[in-house]
């Protein structure tokens, strides 16, 4: 194609699994609400738990599972010590986890990354961008953003 003709073609965004879940691990009710909403906009079935603790045997009852969505500062078990253990699950440990704190920052964001999460989205989250990082993700696409 020549430099002076544009390319019209739209741009094709990645697909969201049909039936996909995402198991939201979140603590605060408000935020888990906006999570649950988005990603019903999206039409995506979600799953909450509140801490850290007993992720996952929760987690293992779940007939699917796509996506992990877990606050770090969580009660009982913080999300680092949740991803060592789902990571320990034979059944679980390929499931992309996402770290999302409201504690966003560069530092937060590489301690996330060398702990071993899949990516990093700080809060408060972005009701504009969410639905494309979630799609990004999903489609296994590494998604880090911290602002």
């Amino acid at each position: 194609m020549p430099d002076n003709v544009l390319d019209t073609q739209p741009i094709k965004k990645p697909s969201i699994p049909k039936d996909a879940t995402v198991l939201v691990v979140e603590d605060n009710v408000a935020n888990f609400v906006l999570i649950a909403r988005m990603l019903g906009y999206l039409g995506i079935h979600c799953e909450w738990k509140t801490s850290g603790y007993e992720v996952v045997e929760y987690a293992d009852t779940l007939q699917r599972l796509d996506l992990i969505l877990m606050d770090i500062r969580l009660p009982y078990e913080d999300g680092y010590g949740a991803l060592k253990k789902i990571r320990a699950s034979e059944r679980l440990k390929n499931i992309p986890i996402i770290a999302v704190t409201a504690e966003a920052s560069l530092d937060q964001m590489e301690k996330a990354r060398a702990s071993g999460f899949d990516g990093f989205l700080g809060k408060p989250l972005d009701p504009d961008r969410f639905p494309d990082q979630i799609r990004r993700i999903l489609a296994g696409e590494p998604v880090w953003e911290y602002n």
